[in-house]
């Protein structure tokens, strides 16, 4: 479980990422530079602040024009994982090595527009690929259900893969109606950020989650 913290209480974070830190395995943290997506969250500056105070391992999601460039500086800030966007990157392979060698995880992300086939000769190389159920950009929208083929079919090709195989992760619309349909699709990592923090509970709403994920898992 990854919580978004996009619909956090931005003028508190550190007491935001304190309420699921005990449940949580990572913190998703959303940057969007207003170019990629039409969504401004997180400086690098305002990033960094939060990787030295979150008491969880950062998942950093770059929706960004330029991560060929500034990948390896989430890697360098001290991000657990670092994941670009495939449609933004100019050199996939490059990336991957500079975001590794500078000590992260490597994700991949892709939109819900773009085909498995553009990512699947990277999927051996990477920790995470992360398969969009939501056009990036903002939070609170529908989830996609068309995105669960293109999940079965990622979880096929990572299931080929050499261990340790990549994580397979889905961000977007996320929810106690929606997590078990992508656990059974084949995600075995889940962005939750709206359903988290617009709870009363956010902590027993990741236990929730998680717990109809595990129900829904079947590989």
């Amino acid at each position: 479980m990854s919580p978004s913290i996009l619909n956090a209480n931005f003028d508190d974070l550190e007491n935001e990422i304190s309420k699921v830190s005990a449940v949580s395995d990572f913190l998703h943290l959303d940057i969007m530079d207003n170019k990629f997506v039409p969504n401004l969250t997180f400086t690098f500056d305002k990033a960094s602040e939060i990787i030295d105070f979150s008491k969880l391992p950062v998942d950093a999601h770059l929706m960004i024009e330029d991560p060929d460039d500034q990948a390896p500086r989430y890697a360098q800030a001290g991000c657990y994982s670092v994941t670009f966007h495939f449609e933004a990157v100019k050199d996939a392979r490059n990336t991957i090595k500079n975001i590794r060698s500078n000590g992260s995880k490597v994700g991949v992300a892709i939109k819900p527009k773009t085909d498995l086939s553009k990512v699947a000769d990277l999927i051996q190389d990477i920790d995470l690929l992360l398969v969009m159920t939501v056009e990036p950009g903002f939070g609170g929208q529908s989830f996609m259900h068309d995105q669960m083929i293109k999940v079965k079919s990622a979880r096929e090709y990572i299931n080929k893969c050499q261990e340790p195989r990549p994580l397979l992760q889905v961000d977007g619309g996320i929810s106690e109606s929606t997590i078990q349909i992508a656990a059974e699709s084949g995600a075995n990592c889940f962005v939750a950020g709206s359903a988290v923090y617009k709870s009363k509970d956010p902590a027993q709403m990741i236990l929730t989650l998680r717990q109809l994920a595990l129900e829904g898992s079947n590989f």
